[in-house]
């Protein structure tokens, strides 16, 4: 019940974060719409977050975590602080190399994201580059947040790290309506929210460590062995541990070659998937990455294999309806958020194609956000990194074919192509992760798996009749006014969630069902 219980902490926490995430997107919509300039600041700030999720999020705390996991079953308080003092002091000198280059050689980091607004000379590359030397430093600063979070989630402090995303939000919010009617270029208020955030989110996490008597006391350490060994944990999680945002940002890339508005209707879609995956896949994650790291120290093979078992149910659960639900309420869901002002009712039926498409790969999205702890706390990283590069090979290749097929057929939103191939290349790396483990043994799924799937497929249909009963149609969503098209969307959502659980009780589906390996 541990597990469960930091899973919906981290999860009531990152659901604040979302909400406040949509309200700043709308905030986004009402005040710059769907235009080039806000193509310039989605992929100026697309680059330092792509970083944040690759190395922060992603190599780094994967490699940090287990790593300091294994320190603190020791027992050996003088080791830890030890660690955490060079690990510190080291990524505190590399980031600052990383970050000058950044800021000085910002054009030609960009030109590598968006070649064809660089070779077509679209006026969004400068706007791009002068707003990326204001965001590139938050790189830095979400990293150190990132180290911060890493020592707290060790110690089961999940609830301030889980806050701290909020921040960038409130920022960027203020910023966007009390500092952009004061600019020249109002979109570049955006970008100072960024690196405002970026400071914010790295103070807020200093009182906790004070309390728990870890603060990091800076120390260049390239050569500590604790510090070489994460590092060699983090070369090949650089790929592993984040395909999915490669695929994204490849995703980008082409999209600078399509119409105008292509990389902003991938952002909005792109965002309102997040809501889901970040809600859960990413607190799951979370939760369960220390967990197995653990487990795997004390030599508990058979703890480990539950604990799988429990976040793969529990993920297969949550999953697939907020999949369908996704999908099935995807303009809805625009026009209530964004469907004002600047942004257009077409810009709703070009996100809507794109966020479908999302919507049908995020259980393969989620699944690699549990299966991959199989991996990384074992302290296996190669094994990943091999799955990761045929799922990226394989997601380029699906980009090319999807996106050149749709406009063979002269399809009015070739950028869904692209959405589309992120989900299969998704489908394919859960689906190889999977099977290594089964195949290693390090997971084997236990008796109850056949009521789960049945119990939750049967909900899924009764939950899809329901929602396409009580849909209505777009026009009349977008004549609704705001508060008609917000109370309509939350009761149908609490509708549908209603349908859903009832048939899965009705389904015979319990919590004796999903419980095991959550302790």
């Amino acid at each position: 019940m541990q597990l469960l219980k930091s899973t919906a902490k981290v999860g009531v926490a990152t659901i604040v974060s979302r909400i406040l995430g949509f309200v700043r997107d709308m905030v986004f919509a009402r005040y710059f719409g769907a235009s080039a300039a806000t193509d310039a600041f989605f992929l100026a700030f697309k680059i330092p977050n792509f970083m944040r999720r690759l190395f922060a999020e992603g190599s780094f705390s994967l490699a940090f975590v287990p790593v300091l996991s294994e320190v603190r079953a020791s027992g050996d308080r003088a080791a830890l602080r030890d660690l955490v003092d060079h690990v510190s002091g080291t990524l505190l000198g590399v980031l600052l190399v990383i970050t000058s280059i950044g800021v000085l050689a910002a054009p030609a980091v960009l030109a590598v994201f968006a070649p064809g607004w660089m070779i077509e000379g679209r006026p969004e590359f400068d706007l791009a580059a002068d707003m990326l030397r204001i965001t590139f430093p938050y790189i830095l600063l979400i990293s150190l947040t990132a180290l911060a979070g890493g020592i707290l989630n060790t110690f089961d402090r999940f609830l301030v790290p889980a806050l701290t995303p909020a921040l960038l939000n409130v920022s960027l919010i203020l910023c966007a309506v009390l500092l952009s009617a004061r600019l020249e270029v109002p979109v570049k208020a955006l970008a100072w929210g960024v690196l405002i955030a970026g400071f914010a989110q790295l103070l807020v996490q200093v009182p906790a460590l004070l309390r728990l008597g870890v603060l990091p006391r800076p120390r260049w350490g390239w050569r500590h062995s604790g510090v070489r060994k994460i590092l060699r944990l983090m070369i090949p999680t650089l790929i592993g541990s984040s395909v999915a945002q490669i695929n994204l940002l490849l995703d980008l890339v082409i999209a600078t070659f399509l119409v105008s508005g292509s990389v902003s209707w991938l952002y909005y879609s792109d965002r309102l998937m997040e809501f889901p995956l970040g809600v859960f896949g990413v607190a799951l994650s979370t939760v369960i990455l220390p967990n197995l790291s653990r487990k795997f120290a004390s030599k508990n093979p058979e703890a480990f294999s539950h604990t799988l078992d429990w976040a793969l149910r529990l993920a297969v659960i949550i999953t697939l309806p907020a999949a369908l639900g996704l999908a099935a309420l995807s303009q809805p869901i625009l026009v209530t958020l964004f469907q004002y002002q600047a942004f257009e009712v077409s810009d709703v039926q070009m996100s809507a194609m794109s966020l479908v498409a999302y919507a049908a790969g995020l259980p393969a999205f989620i699944a690699v956000k549990v299966l991959a702890p199989g991996f990384y706390a074992r302290q296996d990283t190669k094994t990943p990194v091999k799955i990761a590069i045929t799922a990226m090979v394989s997601n380029m290749g699906l980009n090319l074919l999807f996106v050149g097929a749709l406009l063979a057929i002269g399809f009015s939103g070739p950028h869904t192509g692209l959405a589309l191939a992120s989900s299969a290349a998704a489908y394919l790396n859960a689906g190889l992760l999977y099977r290594v483990l089964r195949k290693q043994g390090v997971y084997t799924p236990e008796p109850g798996w056949g009521r789960v799937w049945m119990a939750v497929v049967l909900a899924c249909a009764a939950m899809a009749a329901a929602l396409a009963w009580q849909y209505g149609d777009l026009q009349g969503w977008v004549q609704a006014s705001a508060a008609q098209r917000a109370t309509h969307l939350v009761l149908l959502i609490g509708f549908g969630a209603l349908v859903y659980g009832a048939t899965l009780l009705a389904g015979g589906l319990r919590s004796r069902h999903v419980s095991k390996g959550s302790s």
